[in-house]
C-alpha cells in the first residue's frame, strides 16, 4: 500500500477546522449587549449587578488595563429551536492560545447566583437541554480586563504591571454574544476525531495499529457529508466506534488524571485579582463536576479556599457541598503553595500549620500529601518538616525544566538533611496544565523513568496558571482513552488515591539525598531586594512577638495576641508565593508587599513593645536590654533579659602606612587600603590570614546580566564572563561612629556607602546602594585563604552542603545557590562566615594560585540586580545590607551569628530581672520558637533542633511551673507513638539525631 499518511493526516486537520468544528453550533442569534466601566478597584456584586449598563457591540472595544466591566446580555430562544440543545457563547475578545493569561469573566443570574467562569477555552454557558423554545435568557458577566502582560514575543519591558502606569487603552474588542444551538453529536465526533488523530501520529509508522487509526479516520471522514455536517455527523463516529472500543494493551502505563487549574496567588496580576480567578475557577469546577460523574478535582493553598470563603460566599456554598461529596478534593495541606528555598525555620513549618489547620476546622481533612508542582527548587530541610506537619508525600513537576541534567527518578524517596525520607512523584507529562494531548499522554508514557518496576504516573489537568481548570473537552478525551490501544491509560483519581497505588506497586523505589536544585531561576534568589529583606525582617519580628508575648503572659499576664498573630502570619505566609518572595511578579505586586511589610512591622513592633514594656518594671529605674536570639549575648541570656552592662569598646581605629585604615578590637585586625578594600583580616587569635595573597575582600563586582530569558527568574551562566571590579573610591575615611571606616564609591548611575566597623573578632559591613542601573547584576566578593572543596549553607533547621568544585555536570550547574543566615568555609580547625540580615543569592568557586599553590575559595554575595521583565523598575531605588566576616568561626559560631545579626538587641526601660521561659544547657541546640500554644489552652510550645549536624544531649528546663509535657507534630498535636520526655524539676533531658526537629508542648 502507498504511504498516503500525511495526505489522511492533512485532510482532518482542514476538515475538522473548516467544517467540523463549526458545524458544533450549526445555528444562532445575537443577543442585546450592554455594559457598565466600574470606576477604579472592583465592586460588589449587587453593585455591580444594579449598576445601568449602556448599549456596546460586537466588534466594539473594552477594557482599559485592570478594569472591570459588568456586561447584560439578554435575548429570546427562537420558537424553532424547542427540542435542542442551547447555549449562550460569550467571546469577550479572547485569545484561545492564552488561557489565564488575558481578559476573563463570571457570569451571574439576574439573582446574583454565579454560573461558571468565562475565559479563552471555556466561552459557553448552558441554556436548557432541551429547550422548550421562546424562553428570555438574562445573563450578567463581571469582566476583567487583565492585560496580557507574557506576550507572544515574551519578556518584552511593559508598564502594563502597574495601575499606575497601565493607562486607560482599551485592550480588547467584544467577540461574539450569541444564542447558540449546540449539536452534541457533532461535538463527540470532534473529540473522536481528535483523539484518534493525536494518537496515531505518536504511535511507531511501522506498527499496525497507526495505520488501523489512520484507516478509520479516513473512512468516517469519507462518511461525512461536507455540506450536511451536522447530518452525517453520526455516520462519521460509526466508523470510529471500533477503533475506540479496542482495549489498551495490559502493559499499558497508567495515569492518574487529577483535575486541576494551578492559579498563581500572584503573578502577572495583583493579589486581588487572583481572589477574582480562583472564583471563576470554582465556579467553572463545581458545574463541571455536576455534568461529569467521573470527574474529580483538585485545588491546593488554603488561602485560595478562604478567598473564596470570605469574598464569594454564594461559591463558597458550591464548593462545600462538592467537597463533602468527595470530589472537589483539598490537596497539598500549605497555606500557598510557596518558595521553599528562601523561606526560613518557622515560616515553612508554618505554612503546614496553616495549611492543614484550614483544611481540618472547615472540612475535617487532613492531607498526607504536599502539592508544589511549580516551585522553583526545594530546600534539603524541607523533608522532616513535611513529616513533622504529618504529611509523607511530595508532587512537584517544576524540577523537569532543570537546563543541564535531567533527573533520574519519577518516583522516589527524597531524604532530606536529617535522614527524613518522603515517597516522591514528578508527574512524567512535564506539565501542571495537562490537556489531554495525545502527546501529552504519550510523553508521560516514553518519559517514565521507572519503568519495568512501576507503571502509574498522575497527570494535574486542565489550564492553569492564571486558573481555569478542566474544560469539558479535557473530560470527553479522557473517557476516550480510559482504556484505548495505543495508548496509556487514563482514570480520574484523587491524589491520595494515585499515591496509595504508586506506593503500593512500589515498595522499594531509589533514594535521592539532599536538596532539588532547579537548574533554572536561579535569579529569584536575588531579584526584588525589597521583598525578600520585608520577608526576612517579619520572620524576625514574628519570632520575638511571640516569644515576648507569652513569656508576658505567663509572667505577667499580658493578654497573648493570638488572633493578631495569626492574621500577620497568614499574611507573610502569603508573601512567601512562589513568585512573589521570589521577586517575579509584575510591580504591583511587589509595590503592594513593600507596603504591606512596612505595615506588619508596625504592627509587630507595637505587639513587642507593649509585651517587654508589662515585663521591664519601673520604667524610671535604669534599662533593661532583650535578647530574643536563642544564644546568650553579652552576658543577657537567651530569650531573657536583664540590664545593662558597660558597652563593648569600639575597636582602634589608626591609619594604615600604605595609605587606608587599621581596625583592631584585640581579636580581629582588618587592614582596609586606599581604594576601601579588605586587603587583610587577621584572625589574631588563631594567628591566621583570611584573605587570600594578592586580593581584596569587600570587593563589589558588576555583571552585564541579560539572560536568554524569564528576565526576573534568570541568570545563566555567561553573565561571568564580563565583569568589572568596583575599585575606585570617592571617600575612604573614619566614620561618624567610634572605630569605624566609611567607603564611598559611584559607578554608573549609582552610588554605594559602606560602613566598616570591627567588634567581637567580627567584620561588620553596612552597605546602602543607590541603585540605578539596568540589566546589571551586583556582587560583593570575599576572596578567603582556604582550602575546601565544599561548604555550608544554612537552610531549614540546619545547613547543607554544597560542593566548590564543578566536577561534574550537577555541582557545575549549581552556580547560583540559596543560604538563609550563614554561608560557612571551613578547613580542619579553623573557618570562615559570612553572615546576613537579608540577602539569599550567592556564589562560591575556588582556584588555585600560581604563586604559592594555595587554594583560594571565592565568596559572593548577590545584592541587587536589574531586569526588566515583569517590571521594568525591579529594584532602582535605594537599598541597605548587613553583611559580617567572621574569621575563625567554627559552625556553632556561624550560626551563632547569623541569629545576632538578624535579631538585633533591644533596649527598654526598666528594672526587672527577666529570666528565659526556656533555657536549654547546650549551644548546639537551637529554639526557634516560643510561644503559646494555638488553641488558648495556656500551654508553652517549644521547638528546637539540633543546629550543626552531630548529636547532641542536652536539658531543656522551664522558667515556669510545668505540670506535664508532650512531644508534638507541628500542629501541637501529642505523637501518639512518641512517648513524652521524663518531666523532672520543670526540666527534660533531650536527646537528638543531627538536625533533629523536636516540638514540646508544656502545659502549665
Amino acid at each position: 500500500m502507498h504511504d498516503d499518511r500525511e495526505l489522511v493526516e492533512a485532510r482532518l486537520k482542514r476538515v475538522l477546522d473548516e467544517r467540523i468544528r463549526p458545524a458544533v453550533y450549526p445555528a444562532s442569534v445575537p443577543l442585546d449587549v450592554a455594559v457598565w466601566h466600574a470606576p477604579g478597584e472592583p465592586v460588589p456584586v449587587a453593585e455591580g449587578l444594579a449598576a445601568s449598563p449602556s448599549p456596546i457591540a460586537v466588534g466594539d472595544p473594552w477594557g482599559a488595563p485592570w478594569g472591570t466591566s459588568w456586561f447584560t446580555v439578554a435575548g429570546t430562544v427562537p420558537a424553532d429551536w424547542a427540542g435542542r440543545t442551547v447555549e449562550v457563547i460569550l467571546d469577550l475578545g479572547f485569545d484561545e492560545n492564552m488561557p489565564g493569561f488575558q481578559c476573563e469573566g463570571l457570569v451571574y443570574r439576574p439573582d446574583g447566583t454565579p454560573v461558571k467562569g468565562l475565559n479563552p477555552r471555556n466561552q459557553w454557558v448552558r441554556v436548557g437541554a432541551p429547550v422548550q423554545g421562546g424562553e428570555e435568557v438574562r445573563l450578567h458577566i463581571e469582566a476583567a480586563s487583565n492585560p496580557v502582560i507574557l506576550d507572544y514575543h515574551p519578556f518584552v519591558p511593559t508598564k502594563l504591571g502597574d495601575k499606575a502606569t497601565a493607562g486607560s487603552e482599551p485592550q480588547y474588542r467584544l467577540a461574539r454574544m450569541d444564542l447558540a444551538i449546540f449539536d452534541e453529536t457533532v461535538w463527540q465526533l470532534v473529540i473522536d476525531l481528535e483523539v484518534l488523530g493525536e494518537l496515531m501520529v505518536e504511535l511507531p509508522v511501522d506498527g499496525a495499529r497507526r495505520w488501523e487509526l489512520l484507516r478509520a479516520v479516513e473512512r468516517a471522514l469519507d462518511a461525512i457529508d461536507l455540506q450536511d455536517v451536522n447530518g452525517t455527523a453520526a455516520a462519521g463516529r460509526a466508523e470510529l466506534a471500533g477503533v475506540l472500543a479496542t482495549p489498551a494493551a495490559p502493559s499499558a502505563h497508567r495515569i492518574s488524571a487529577v483535575g486541576h487549574a494551578h492559579i498563581d496567588s500572584a503573578w502577572l496580576w495583583p493579589l486581588r485579582e487572583t481572589v477574582r480567578k480562583v472564583a471563576r475557577t470554582t465556579s467553572n469546577m463545581t458545574a463541571l463536576l455536576e455534568d461529569e460523574p467521573d470527574f474529580v478535582f483538585v485545588m491546593s493553598q488554603a488561602q485560595q479556599w478562604a478567598w473564596v470563603k470570605e469574598h464569594r460566599p454564594e461559591v463558597w456554598a458550591r464548593v462545600v457541598k462538592a467537597v463533602a461529596a468527595g470530589r472537589f478534593v483539598p490537596t497539598g495541606g500549605m497555606w500557598v503553595e510557596s518558595d521553599t528555598n528562601m523561606p526560613g525555620s518557622e515560616a515553612m513549618a508554618r505554612q503546614f500549620v496553616h495549611g492543614k489547620r484550614f483544611f481540618l476546622d472547615e472540612f475535617g481533612i487532613e492531607n498526607d500529601e504536599v502539592w508544589l508542582p511549580d516551585t522553583f527548587g526545594f530546600a534539603a530541610g524541607l523533608p522532616q518538616i513535611i513529616k513533622a506537619a504529618g504529611s509523607k508525600r511530595l508532587l512537584t513537576q517544576k524540577i523537569s525544566w532543570s537546563q543541564v541534567n535531567k533527573f533520574p527518578h519519577h518516583t522516589f524517596l527524597w531524604e532530606g538533611i536529617d535522614g527524613t525520607r518522603i515517597f516522591t512523584h514528578f508527574p512524567p507529562v512535564d506539565t501542571y496544565n495537562c490537556s489531554m494531548k495525545g502527546s501529552e499522554i504519550a510523553h508521560a508514557a516514553r518519559n517514565f523513568k521507572d519503568k519495568g518496576v512501576a507503571r502509574h504516573s498522575l497527570a494535574p489537568t486542565g489550564w492553569g496558571d492564571g486558573g481555569g481548570g478542566t474544560t469539558r473537552e479535557m473530560v470527553a478525551k479522557a473517557a476516550r482513552l480510559r482504556d484505548l490501544e495505543g495508548s496509556a491509560t487514563v482514570t480520574w483519581e484523587t491524589p491520595a488515591d494515585f499515591f496509595a497505588k504508586a506506593e503500593a506497586e512500589y515498595p522499594n523505589p531509589p533514594v535521592w539525598v539532599g536538596e532539588l536544585y532547579l537548574e533554572l531561576h536561579r535569579a529569584t534568589l536575588t531579584s526584588q531586594a525589597k521583598t525578600k529583606q520585608g520577608n526576612r525582617r517579619s520572620e524576625s519580628l514574628l519570632r520575638e512577638a511571640e516569644l515576648w508575648t507569652a513569656t508576658a503572659a505567663v509572667r505577667a499576664g499580658h493578654p497573648y495576641p493570638h488572633e493578631q498573630l495569626d492574621r500577620i502570619w497568614k499574611t507573610v505566609l502569603l508573601h512567601q508565593f512562589h513568585d512573589i518572595l521570589p521577586g517575579s511578579s509584575i510591580a504591583w505586586v511587589h509595590r503592594e508587599a513593600e507596603k504591606t511589610y512596612a505595615a506588619v512591622a508596625e504592627e509587630l513592633n507595637d505587639i513587642i513593645d507593649a509585651a517587654q514594656r508589662a515585663l521591664a518594671g519601673n520604667p524610671g529605674s535604669g534599662e533593661l536590654v532583650f535578647n530574643a536570639a536563642p544564644h546568650a549575648r553579652n552576658g543577657v541570656p537567651a530569650g531573657g533579659a536583664s540590664a545593662v552592662t558597660a558597652p563593648a569598646l569600639a575597636a582602634e581605629l589608626r591609619t594604615r602606612d600604605d595609605g587606608g585604615y587599621v581596625l583592631d578590637d584585640g581579636l580581629l585586625r582588618v587592614e582596609i587600603d586606599g581604594r576601601g578594600l579588605v586587603v587583610s583580616a587577621y584572625d589574631l587569635r588563631a594567628q591566621r590570614e583570611t584573605v587570600a595573597p594578592g586580593q581584596a575582600a569587600n570587593l563589589l563586582q558588576i555583571h552585564p546580566d541579560f539572560p536568554n530569558m524569564w528576565d526576573a527568574w534568570d541568570v545563566d551562566q555567561f553573565y561571568r564572563n564580563t565583569v568589572t571590579d568596583l575599585v575606585d573610591a570617592d571617600e575612604v575615611a573614619p566614620g561618624e561612629e567610634p572605630g569605624s571606616v566609611r567607603v564611598v564609591r559611584s559607578f554608573g548611575a549609582s552610588r554605594v556607602t559602606q560602613v566598616l566597623t570591627v567588634k567581637a573578632g567580627r567584620l561588620d559591613i553596612r552597605t546602602e546602594v543607590d541603585w540605578h542601573e539596568t540589566e546589571k547584576f551586583l556582587k560583593l566578593a570575599f576572596p578567603l585563604d582556604v582550602h575546601a572543596d565544599r561548604y555550608a549553607s544554612e537552610s531549614q533547621y540546619g545547613h547543607a552542603y554544597r560542593a566548590t568544585h564543578t566536577n561534574t555536570s550537577w555541582e557545575a550547574a549549581k552556580f547560583e545557590a540559596c543560604n538563609h543566615k550563614f554561608v560557612h568555609v571551613e578547613e580542619p580547625g579553623w573557618g570562615v562566615a559570612l553572615v546576613t540580615d537579608s540577602t539569599y543569592g550567592h556564589d562560591v568557586t575556588r582556584t588555585v594560585r600560581a604563586l604559592d599553590s594555595g587554594t583560594t575559595t571565592m565568596l559572593r554575595v548577590s545584592l541587587l540586580r536589574a531586569p526588566r521583565f515583569p517590571d521594568p523598575e525591579t529594584d532602582q531605588g535605594t537599598h541597605r545590607f548587613s553583611h559580617a566576616l567572621v574569621p575563625g568561626a567554627a559552625i556553632g559560631d556561624a550560626i551563632r551569628e547569623g541569629w545576632f545579626v538578624n535579631l538585633p538587641e533591644r533596649r527598654v526601660p526598666g528594672d526587672a530581672v527577666i529570666a528565659p521561659l526556656v533555657t536549654v544547657d547546650d549551644d548546639a541546640v537551637v529554639v526557634t520558637a516560643v510561644k503559646l500554644a494555638d488553641d488558648g489552652s495556656g500551654d508553652v510550645v517549644v521547638r528546637f533542633h539540633e543546629s550543626r549536624g552531630g548529636r547532641a544531649r542536652a536539658r531543656l528546663s522551664t522558667g515556669f511551673a510545668a505540670t506535664g509535657v508532650a512531644v508534638t507534630d507541628l500542629l501541637e498535636r501529642p505523637l501518639a507513638d512518641v512517648a513524652a520526655p521524663e518531666l523532672t524539676d520543670g526540666s527534660v533531658a533531650v536527646s537528638l539525631r543531627p538536625f533533629e526537629l523536636v516540638t514540646l508542648r508544656f502545659s502549665r
